[in-house]
């Protein structure tokens, strides 16, 4: 089980700075969120930081939140097809991607099948992450197509994130014993509740500050030989400085690898 540490930690900082940071504090690896940032798109920017600073990238997110809309164009197959591509040439093994929103019709019509096609053509997995349901002037919306939650979904390989599940009112233990072999990744961090308890954000928080049973799942994963990668991806802008900063991704690392290595006593 390979603990690596995802380059949106670090936000604002940049991208050289996530690969600095996860070097000094012992992470396995990085997962490169692909950005409007030119090197985050780059096989040759993304080879030099690994190999300046001996951090492999392990995983790539697809440039699927609203802010990376125009990122690679606007067909979102085509992001996931360069995501794919961008993956094999560095040498990660996963890509990270979300559910379609329900008004990309054509993409979400076709995504289960964009997804298995992608990576059998590519070589790399791509692993569905769970979202959770959206909620707007106190109602429900329907955000995600053909839905928020994976576990239905004829895919392949999920992407496990505990302040999503946090969100949904998702047990994470639950999930990810029904999710079985799917399970192939996980975003490592945690939620304190539901959108019902008026909660309107995605907080990622360190893991053991909230309610999900993080211990719980990285032991169970542990146990079982589990060969994914646990990837760190809290949020520390409210950091006061590069020390806090530093010392919330310690703790963060700190916790994942003590749970792993309490399944072997």
């Amino acid at each position: 089980m390979r603990m690596g540490m995802g380059t949106t930690c670090v936000y604002p900082l940049g991208l050289e700075d996530a690969f600095r940071v996860a070097a000094e504090l012992g992470f396995d690896g990085v997962e490169v969120m692909v950005t409007r940032d030119e090197a985050t798109q780059s096989a040759a920017s993304l080879a030099r930081l690994s190999e300046r600073y001996g951090v492999p990238v392990l995983s790539i997110h697809a440039p699927v939140l609203l802010l990376t809309h125009f990122v690679w164009g606007r067909d979102p197959r085509v992001k996931l097809e360069r995501s794919a591509g961008l993956a094999a040439a560095v040498g990660a093994d996963t890509v990270v991607v979300h559910p379609p929103f329900r008004w990309q019709s054509g993409y979400a019509e076709g995504f289960l099948g964009i997804v298995k096609e992608t990576a059998a053509a590519s070589g790399v997995r791509i692993a569905v992450e769970n979202m959770f349901p959206w909620k707007v002037a106190g109602r429900g919306m329907a955000a995600y197509s053909p839905g928020w939650n994976p576990l239905p979904m004829d895919c392949d390989a999920v992407t496990l994130d505990f302040s999503h599940a946090a969100l949904s009112g998702v047990d994470g233990l639950e999930l990810a014993t029904a999710l079985g072999d799917r399970l192939r990744h996980v975003h490592l961090c945690d939620g304190s509740g539901a959108l019902d308890d008026a909660r309107v954000f995605d907080e990622h928080l360190v893991p053991g500050r909230g309610s999900q049973p993080v211990a719980e799942v990285l032991r169970r994963l542990a146990a079982t030989g589990w060969s994914g990668s646990v990837v760190a991806e809290v949020n520390t802008r409210k950091a006061r400085n590069d020390a806090e900063r530093r010392a919330m991704l310690t703790e963060t690392l700190a916790f994942a690898r003590e749970h792993a290595a309490a399944a072997a006593i």
